[in-house]
């Protein structure tokens, strides 16, 4: 697959606001960190069949900004998973403002455990 198209499966899709800006302008990194955690938890929560948590972040990466008006789309893999964990592989790409040039501005590896109603980790139930 190509550098100039997403790697798997669109998860969320927003559009950046004014109120998610820092000074210069720019949405704030945490922000796009934030709907990226809540699409990786989509995935393994349809994956797993129960709640989930974030345990880690192996890797982060941004690339470009996201801008006000851009809408922002993130796109979810399993990578990996494990006996109570998998890892999603996350990256969010941009529609600029008014156009529909598409641009990769992060990507990432969350971790996340699978969870009982206890709220103990249990194992990730075979794929069907």
């Amino acid at each position: 697959m190509s550098d100039d198209e997403p790697r798997g499966d669109l998860t969320i899709r927003t559009v950046a606001a004014p109120a998610d800006t820092n000074s210069s302008g720019d949405i704030f990194g945490g922000w796009v960190l934030s709907q990226m955690d809540s699409a990786a938890g989509i995935a393994a929560a349809q994956r797993t069949q129960s709640r989930v948590a974030t345990v880690g972040i192996e890797a982060m990466s941004f690339l470009k900004p996201v801008k006000v008006g851009d809408i922002l789309c993130v796109y979810t893999r399993i990578i990996r998973v494990g006996r109570t964990s998998l890892a999603i592989g996350l990256e969010a790409w941009v529609l600029r403002h008014r156009s529909t040039k598409r641009v990769k501005v992060t990507e990432g590896v969350f971790t996340f455990v699978a969870l009982g109603d206890d709220g103990a980790p249990k194992p990730v139930p075979p794929q069907r």
